[in-house]
């Protein structure tokens, strides 16, 4: 029986390889060792840079995802240890539709892990922002910039946001 430990390396190798294929430069100096967060509700992934080299973690609910979920989680923070790509810009963006295109991923800024059967215990939102145009709505858990100055952003429609408390199932 594989451990979980011995299963991220394996796909972490996998993810390292397709990325290489496609001549994405990836940082040389990444943490072999990919951490597994068991405090982590509101994100699949993470990469951080300390010290010179980078360090990726995934979640502990990822674990109980097929093996296709953790690699595009691992090639998603993968792609954050190319120069210039420590945001989802276009550079990195470049990277991600590289990778959907040859090896099927559907790498993209944020993903809704309920398609791969990850359950993952958090909180409610406790913000709600929509469009006042279009009625498109977004989520938050913390208080943002778009939270609390929904008026310096648009959406995509050109329509206003507004910005309102959620109602907990509680109250």
């Amino acid at each position: 029986m594989e451990t979980e430990k011995e299963r991220l390396e394996r796909l972490w190798q996998v993810v390292l390889r397709q990325a290489k294929a496609l001549h994405i430069p990836y940082a040389a100096s990444i943490d072999p060792a990919i951490r597994v967060n068991r405090r982590a509700v509101r994100r699949l992934g993470c990469c951080v840079k300390k010290g010179g080299h980078f360090e990726i973690e995934v979640s502990a609910a990822l674990m109980d995802a097929a093996d296709d979920a953790i690699c595009q989680v691992l090639a998603h923070e993968l792609l954050h240890t190319c120069y210039g790509c420590q945001n989802h810009g276009k550079r990195w963006k470049g990277y991600a539709n590289r990778m959907n295109s040859v090896y099927g991923y559907s790498i993209q800024r944020t993903d809704d892990p309920t398609k791969w059967g990850v359950v993952q215990e958090h909180s409610l939102p406790r913000y709600r922002v929509f469009c006042k145009t279009c009625g498109k709505e977004w989520f938050r858990y913390r208080k943002s910039a778009l939270v609390e100055h929904p008026e310096r952003y648009r959406c995509s429609c050109g329509g206003l946001l507004e910005s309102v408390p959620c109602i907990s199932k509680e109250q």
